[in-house]
């Protein structure tokens, strides 16, 4: 077996630009331990083993230390492959203690010390993505807390790069999104210095003016934070990634790598288990979903050609697919119904199958039919046998998610890409197979079909050797489903027969014609014989 030094001499001779580039660096990384963040530190371990530190800007959450998050990070299965490859590769991260959401970002001063000494790149990929999210936590997380990074990072003595990443929906109230940052519709210090003193009741009542034709507080404040680092990066090299709809990973570290039930995950595993069969959407829509291991490798691009080539402006790059290589949500309902059918969820609630419509009237129907009612009869049947009910309870928190995710899957946006173009041109052969971010590769029935998977596998963590008694399982469900429909059909039909003569001798029309061809049948096989 090689040792680790041979096998660097080896990648050293075979690396692209831009992860030679990386090579000797710090990085200082915010979301780390994020979706978007973890497949960011890997790529580059991975492909640039020499990195001479990689910082995280980390907090406690939900009753777990710094520490304890660190370590679930680095356990993670996206990093098997360079697990594999350097096995003491956690050597390399360097966790900080910070919260973006207090003053100077609550990092120890002999840790800011170090940062200003040291990093030469910065990503900030830390952000809440909930939709919902109050405005106050929202502009304090993502507006407030890249205000205090930025002020750190113009003291970085050493800082090449300024990387933020933001979203293709900062502007979604536009329907053609140019790759530029568009004023906002207050100054962010001013929306700062209003929310400060309010209750929060008054906050959340007058959301909706503030807010104006923004769907939701996320892409708000993203439009807002991304004004703020035009604004306030003073003389550093900086650029704006804005990624779509993040899915899973379509080739590294592996494909259909995904680790949460955030945005379409969610719904395609609610879909896959037969929790929800009923979505509101236009199925000619364009569904924008980038694969997250396309969105990194175009953002650490990014990061070198900002460093390398020193952009007299603030650049933007559109992350997308829609503009490249279309899908509709209808083909993808269609995938992912057919994958999940081939490769079912274990303990599924009912048959995978799903009906997208954009018709507000058959959405509450089939909502009622297929979603309320069967949640309403499963819970019943909970309570008869002394356990807790659940299903409508997590149906609510479907439909609410279902509700703030319409937004998305029933219009279609353009966007430019000339910056994004541009820097595919400036990159080698080498790099632009090392960090391929050309959606024109991709074909999204495959790539659809290791999605599923890949929330099967990752996110639910089942094992594929399961398959057959998961299939065994949709064969009862099958079987159960045909036994209440035809007990159903024969009790509302006798109910109808009951009161009707014409409907009495279309009945016994039918049962006789069925009798005479069964007999038929019989005679017909006695005599083959």
């Amino acid at each position: 077996m090689q040792d680790r030094s041979t096998k660097k001499l080896e990648a050293q001779g075979n690396m692209s630009s831009i992860a030679a580039y990386y090579n000797g660096k710090s990085i200082l990384v915010t979301g780390a331990t994020g979706f978007m963040g973890k497949v960011l530190v890997e790529k580059l371990l991975r492909s640039s083993p020499d990195v001479k530190t990689i910082y995280i800007l980390v907090r406690p959450k939900a009753g777990q230390s710094m520490q304890e998050r660190v370590v679930d990070m680095v356990k993670c299965k996206v990093f098997d492959r360079v697990r594999e490859e350097w096995p003491d590769f956690q050597e390399k991260i360097k966790p900080i203690n910070a919260e973006l959401t207090q003053p100077n970002l609550a990092i120890a001063p002999e840790d800011v010390q170090e940062l200003l000494s040291e990093v030469n790149v910065v990503f900030h990929c830390a952000a809440t993505v909930r939709f919902d999210e109050p405005l106050k936590h929202a502009l304090l997380l993502n507006v407030m807390g890249t205000q205090q990074l930025l002020v750190l990072a113009r003291q970085m003595q050493k800082l090449e790069a300024f990387i933020h990443l933001s979203t293709a929906y900062a502007n979604c109230n536009r329907r053609y999104i140019e790759e530029v940052v568009y004023p906002p519709p207050v100054e962010p210090k001013k929306l700062f210095d209003l929310v400060e003193w309010m209750d929060e009741s008054l906050i959340k009542e007058i959301t909706p003016k503030l807010i104006r034709d923004w769907p939701n507080t996320y892409t708000f404040t993203k439009a807002l934070t991304e004004y703020l680092v035009q604004q306030e990066k003073g003389n550093l090299n900086a650029a704006i990634i804005r990624p779509s709809i993040v899915g899973a990973s379509w080739q590294e570290p592996f494909p259909g790598w995904v680790d949460n039930f955030n945005g379409t995950s969610g719904l395609l595993i609610a879909a896959g288990k037969g929790i929800i069969r009923t979505i509101k959407c236009d199925t000619g829509a364009v569904a924008d979903i980038i694969p997250v291991d396309v969105a990194i490798n175009l953002t650490l691009a990014a990061g070198w050609y900002t460093a390398v080539h020193r952009p007299k402006s603030l650049l933007v790059y559109h992350c997308t697919t829609g503009g490249i290589n279309p899908f509709c949500w209808g083909e993808m309902e269609y995938y992912a119904m057919s994958t999940y059918k081939r490769n079912p969820l274990e303990k599924a609630f009912r048959i995978p199958s799903a009906n997208m419509t954009s018709s507000y009237l058959m959405y509450q129907y089939w909502t009622a039919v297929s979603h309320k009612a069967p949640a309403f009869l499963y819970d019943l049947y909970l309570r008869l046998t002394g356990r807790k009910p659940r299903m409508m309870k997590i149906f609510n928190r479907l439909h609410k998610s279902m509700t703030l995710f319409e937004y998305f899957t029933s219009r279609t946006w353009e966007w430019s890409s000339e910056n994004t173009n541009m820097l595919m041109n400036q990159l080698s052969p080498k790099d632009k197979k090392v960090f391929c971010f050309d959606v024109r590769q991709l074909h999204w029935s495959e790539y659809i079909e290791n999605f599923c998977l890949g929330t099967k596998k990752y996110v639910l963590n089942e094992d594929m050797a399961g398959i057959p008694a998961a299939k065994q399982h949709l064969r009862k469900l099958r079987n159960i489903q045909y036994a209440l429909n035809t007990t159903l059909l024969v009790i509302i039909w006798r109910i109808f027969i009951a009161r009707s003569q014409m409907a009495q001798n279309i009945w016994y029309f039918v049962v006789n014609l069925c009798y005479k061809f069964l007999n038929y049948f019989r005679a017909s096989s006695t005599l083959g014989h």
